[in-house]
């Protein structure tokens, strides 16, 4: 759950519930492909619980990566236009994700400049990290598991200070998204 405190330890109570009144929450089953490789996309999702499996083509549709409650999907797509480059799907018996779609989410940026330099600000953070996770995986062969698991779990120290308020928030749009 920790990638979504890049997004919303970054983002004003306003925001986050904005995020939650305009998306849309779906509860997908085990198998369910939410991103095809290849084909736009009209949301940006945020995984609210359960496992989803990315896999690319150009890797004999190995899995890549699995991203839990908290990730984002579909941001690479929302930010270049471009299609996805990997299929994403559940992968554990159910999960339930967050759509927010592309036509609201541009118009909110283009309206409201406070909105979209948090946003912007959230997702650059939250890239960031990804890119940062990737390396370590990809890269020094030398540097031993637990070193690698190390630097992965390091928080940007801007982050840290606002770790309780994003759990809170994330807490807060789950809770209301079920109705409580």
């Amino acid at each position: 759950m920790r990638k979504v405190l890049y997004i919303l330890g970054r983002l004003a109570d306003e925001d986050v519930d904005w995020l939650t009144v305009t998306g849309s929450r779906r509860r997908l089953t085990r198998g369910t492909v939410l991103v095809t490789e290849g084909t736009p996309i009209d949301e940006v999702f945020l995984v609210l619980d359960g496992e989803l499996a990315v896999t690319s083509s150009r890797t004999g549709a190995r899995e890549l990566a699995r991203l839990g409650s908290g990730e984002v999907v579909g941001e690479l797509s929302f930010l270049d236009s471009r299609p996805p480059v990997a299929t994403v799907s559940v992968a554990g018996e159910e999960a339930t994700v967050l759509g927010i779609p592309r036509g609201a989410l541009s118009t909110k940026l283009e309206e409201d400049a406070a909105f979209a330099a948090r946003f912007y600000r959230a997702l650059g953070t939250f890239l960031a990290a990804r890119l940062r996770s990737t390396v370590l995986e990809l890269g020094d062969a030398r540097a031993s598991g637990a070193a690698r698991a190390e630097a992965e779990d390091e928080l940007d120290p801007e982050l840290l200070d606002q770790l309780e308020l994003a759990g809170a928030r994330f807490d807060w749009m789950l809770g209301r998204l079920r109705g409580e």
